[in-house]
């Protein structure tokens, strides 16, 4: 069985599920809510042994960004792939819509939790938002794998047959029915692809939940049901019996339901620094910050073992969904000099969000990064480097400084190593921030490259705060390079709005 812990920390912050559907968080957030019976527990992944991450990012253009994770077994391939299958093939749709759309800023973005995990069966809920201008919605699937049968499934399988299905489907409409004029109870039919996501609370009570549009409107957020046990037990399959097994164990921890308790649980701990910070002068050296963003992922501890054998430092900017996966890949960095820094919880981008929101997304991925390395991250780059006042005036409220790049080597999607490093290289001065991914196994193909010919022209890799000597780095402010001494481009002047506004 594997080794598993229960959280009501981050992921539960992060994902929990709330009354009657509203979604009173974040489009990618849901605030806990524990008497709530369609309020579901999570397992922490990091627990969870031979799970990984997968992501898929593209779409870096100002007017479509796209960006998905996904999780991966190693004892559960049929699961990984299933998993595989689904996202991409939600996000090849939405490329299309988007293409037609072209005038139309677009957003795509899956993350997903971990709703069972036991010797028996694994349950994923992926969510899948997305946004072509007309609006954020967000759909939710839940996928199942029986480790008994060793089979991947969708969540209707955990109903017995047709007949528990449309059974199911009565239930779920009465309920419905006593929520008012916003749903339509008539919407629920015993249809397959209508019920492809359901779980179970720690009661043993089976959760139904709709996609925004399948039986009230988008503005609801998430509907769901709570079917109590007595009714739903004699409706599930042999696989469903395992679902709700695993689904009943307790939470081990208290859910921490405002972001003052994040906060809170990070103050007591130091900022995040390297731990050979002060060792370069960057006021006589000829330094240049390398930045890895969107992991750690497969090819994280890969890269991590190219810079110890150059001896070269850098600053990672991860996902914290990620980082609650790979735990230990955060605490490598820190133990081996690099810098740790936060890249949002799930990489939505923060100027298509209200000032709330943006926020949560930060305060998540302080949090889940803090929980990995003991220290508090000082550094938020923004997803897509997308930002603006708003965005710069929270950095600020929460005492992170913003950092984007001078030079971007176009790395995320390209599969030649050379090309890349080539882009690294000649963009190259002193003082400049140089954006790569390490979730992209070519970037870290390149980085030897680009570390050889980099040192060969006499550059000395340190981590961000440290091109910017003992003034440092403030909050609120926006940073492409040192090379000036000063942010340049969009950053800086979203950082001099900021300050004009704020001055006495």
């Amino acid at each position: 069985m594997p080794k598993l812990r229960f959280f009501g920390g981050i992921a539960l912050v992060a994902a929990t599920i709330t009354g009657c559907g509203t979604a009173a968080l974040s489009p990618t957030m849901e605030r806990p809510l524990p008497s709530e019976p369609t309020m579901i527990n999570y397992v922490d992944p990091a627990w969870v042994h031979g799970l990984d991450i997968r992501n898929v990012s593209r779409g870096d253009s100002d007017d479509r960004r796209e960006h998905v994770t996904y999780p991966a077994f190693d004892d559960a391939p049929y699961l990984t792939e299933k998993l595989r299958r689904t996202v991409v093939g939600q996000l090849d749709r939405f490329t299309r819509d988007a293409s037609m759309n072209s005038t139309l800023r677009s957003e795509f973005n899956v993350d997903w939790q971990l709703t069972a995990a036991s010797d028996e069966v694994y349950g994923v809920r992926l969510r899948i938002g997305e946004s072509t201008g007309s609006g954020w919605s967000e759909a939710r699937t839940t996928v199942w794998y029986d480790r008994t049968d060793r089979r991947a499934l969708d969540s209707s399988a955990l109903i017995r047959d047709d007949a528990a299905l449309a059974e199911l489907a009565g239930l779920v409409g009465d309920k419905l029915a006593d929520r008012g004029p916003q749903v339509d109870p008539h919407a629920v039919r015993p249809d397959p692809k209508l019920f492809d996501s359901i779980g179970f609370n720690p009661h043993g009570d089976l959760v139904a939940e709709f996609d925004d549009y399948q039986v009230g409107g988008g503005s609801l957020g998430r509907v769901a049901v709570a079917v109590p046990a007595f009714d739903a037990e004699p409706l599930l399959s042999a696989t469903g019996m395992r679902a709700r097994r695993a689904a009943m164990v307790r939470s081990q921890t208290p859910p921490m339901g405002s972001d003052e308790s994040i906060q809170a649980a990070s103050r007591a701990k130091p900022p995040a620094r390297s731990s050979r910070a002060g060792s370069v002068d960057c006021a006589r050296a000829k330094c240049i910050a390398l930045t890895y963003d969107d992991g750690p992922g497969p090819n994280t501890g890969r890269l991590l073992d190219v810079l110890r054998e150059k001896d070269a430092r850098a600053t990672f900017f991860c996902v914290g969904s990620n980082a609650s996966v790979r735990p230990d890949l955060l605490r490598r960095m820190r133990q081996e000099g690099h810098l740790v820094a936060n890249h949002t919880w799930s990489h939505r981008d923060l100027t298509a969000l209200p000032g709330s929101r943006i926020a949560d997304q930060i305060n998540l991925g302080q949090y889940a990064i803090t929980q990995a390395i003991w220290q508090v991250p000082t550094l938020v780059r923004p997803p897509y480097g997308a930002s603006n006042l708003q965005v710069a005036s929270v950095a600020r409220r929460l005492g992170l400084s913003v950092v984007r790049w001078s030079v971007d080597t176009e790395d995320r999607n390209d599969p030649n190593p050379r090309a890349i490093a080539d882009r690294a290289v000649s963009q190259a001065k002193p003082g400049a921030i140089v954006l790569l991914h390490d979730i992209n196994g070519s970037t870290v193909d390149a980085t030897p490259e680009i570390l050889r010919r980099l040192a060969k022209k006499g550059y000395t890799f340190v981590t961000v705060p440290e091109l910017y000597g003992p003034g440092g780095m403030q909050p609120g402010r926006a940073y492409d390079s040192a090379a000036s001494g000063a942010s340049t481009g969009e950053s800086g002047i979203v950082t001099r709005a900021l300050e004009k506004q704020t001055m006495p």
